[in-house]
């Protein structure tokens, strides 16, 4: 059923449009919230059903046929996106009704909330380049005002960063956006992909590929683009953190496999190779600043732009087991990575500080948080048999194979180094003393903390056990990702989908 394909965005534009009709009255806000993350989740886990079942899902916006109109196309991949989106907006929509302040949520932090979910699906289901650059901006503009909402200082500093960035990297778009359809003249991603293959010019086409590679690059967070993460990230409150660390550099990843399985496919040994190069830098410096940092939420932040290597990786490899690993990878990440913020969050609210050397002693306090966050950042560093390991075992297994032995040396030591800063975290805050619980003792159990913050807890336990799922059950995740792989790499299926209907 095609309109299928329009139910996540119904849902959220219309629980942002009540939102709105509720300002000022947070309580309401947050019901509404609350039920368009679960109306959301089902409408996300319907629409993936019905691609697995019937294949590739495909609406045209007016009845304007392809490549006039405006397409929204579901396949394995998309559909998968939309659905793992769904479960970390409800787990993080659960987090904020204890983590966001009154003074923010009466300034509009709900409603801008499913904005900026509702420009990620809509990213993950266009099927043209001008509206992807559309929906990456709503995304844009609704990250800014969370990330400003509150309006410190270290916000202030942080979004300016985060806004001058994105401007550099839609400016990037644009212009291959325009050369594209200089070449080509159409901007229909299916279309796109016949057009490119009969060019007579494949080195122009190449060039559009590099500002793509570039624009997308600085939203997925790849070496050398990716100061402006840990300067932004540690800024807002958890709830924004942990949104933005899950999803957004991950609309990046998607769209670089989405255009480089699709389109520039004509030269590999050019695009494919950078791409290898820049996974291999973007994983080894991402891990080296996590290492250097002394604070909780900054080496979390380090690691997302490390993981992001992992997951270029596969799609560099270009094979059928590699981009399956990267899809895998992709899922695994979005789950452990927005697990360990909201972990993060709870610290703070229990000792008071992120910076390592503040504190300790979470272990002895809440043995139940030490375990939440044991099995995130184990399943990070690729602890068999947690799902990063998996995971990271796909894509060594695709480099072997494909003899591409530096960079799963690589992978295998950014793998012992995220052990290493993890486990940092792991001495300073939850097994050592530390002066936090010397100076300060808590006034409340691990039971008292359920009570009062029982909506931070259920949001971590919701997506601690989805990972627990993927890692002691992978065979459906891998099953579903070989099969992603396989359509996204022979794209026909795709191309009929959307052209001949």
């Amino acid at each position: 059923m095609p309109t299928l394909l329009l139910f996540p965005l119904w849902v959220l534009l219309a629980a942002f449009i009540f939102c709105i009709l509720s300002w000022q009255r947070v309580k309401v806000q947050a019901a509404i919230a609350v039920v368009a993350g679960f109306l959301y989740l089902a409408a996300a886990a319907s629409l993936f059903m019905e691609v697995n079942q019937n294949g590739i899902q495909v609406i045209q916006i007016g009845n304007w046929p392809a490549p006039f109109g405006i397409t929204l196309v579901a396949d394995l991949l998309a559909s998968g996106m939309v659905l793992i989106s769904a479960v970390i907006a409800f787990a993080i929509i659960l987090y904020s009704i204890q983590d966001i302040s009154a003074a923010r949520k009466k300034k509009g932090f709900y409603p801008v909330l499913l904005v900026m979910m509702f420009g990620v699906c809509g990213s993950f289901l266009t099927g043209d380049i001008f509206n992807l650059y559309v929906w990456f901006e709503v995304m844009l503009v609704a990250s800014f005002v969370l990330i400003v909402l509150g309006n410190s200082k270290k916000q202030l500093e942080g979004a300016v960063k985060y806004v001058t960035l994105s401007f550099i990297s839609s400016g990037f778009l644009l212009t291959g956006s325009a050369i594209l359809y200089k070449l080509t003249g159409t901007l229909n991603m299916a279309d796109l992909s016949v057009a490119i293959a009969q060019h007579p010019n494949p080195e122009l086409i190449t060039v559009s590929a590099v500002f793509f590679l570039t624009g997308f690059g600085i939203k997925a967070a790849l070496f050398p683009f990716f100061s402006w993460l840990p300067a932004s990230y540690p800024t807002p409150p958890i709830s924004v953190v942990g949104l933005m660390a899950g999803l957004l550099t991950k609309v990046g990843v998607y769209a670089l496999i989405r255009f480089f399985t699709l389109l520039y496919t004509h030269d590999l040994p050019t695009t494919h190779s950078v791409l290898l190069v820049l996974a291999g830098l973007t994983m080894f410096f991402g891990v080296l600043g996590a290492i250097a940092q002394r604070n909780f939420k900054k080496i979390l932040s380090f690691h997302i732009v490390s993981q992001i290597g992992y997951m270029i990786m596969g799609l560099a490899l270009f094979t059928p087991l590699a981009i399956a690993g990267s899809i895998f990878y992709i899922i695994h990440h979005i789950l452990v990575k927005t697990n360990l913020f909201l972990i993060s969050g709870i610290v703070k609210i229990t000792n008071g500080h992120y910076a390592l050397s503040k504190l300790g002693g979470v272990y002895d306090r809440f043995p139940f948080v030490t375990v939440l966050f044991a099995i995130s950042a184990f399943s990070l560093a690729g602890i068999p048999p947690l799902s990063g390991f998996w995971g990271k075992f796909i894509l060594a297994k695709a480099g072997l194979e494909s003899g591409a032995y530096v960079i799963v040396a690589v992978s295998l030591l950014v793998g012992l180094l995220t052990l290493f800063s993890m486990s940092k975290i792991w001495v300073s805050v939850f097994w050592s003393a530390g002066p936090a619980t010397k100076s300060n003792p808590p006034q409340y159990d691990s039971p008292t903390l359920f009570r009062r913050y029982y909506c931070l807890l259920l949001a971590s336990v919701f997506l601690t056990l989805c990972t627990l799922g993927i890692s002691f059950y992978p065979d459906f995740l891998i099953s579903f990702s070989e099969q992603a792989a396989e359509q996204l790499l022979n794209p026909q299926e795709y191309i009929n989908a959307v052209l001949n209907p």
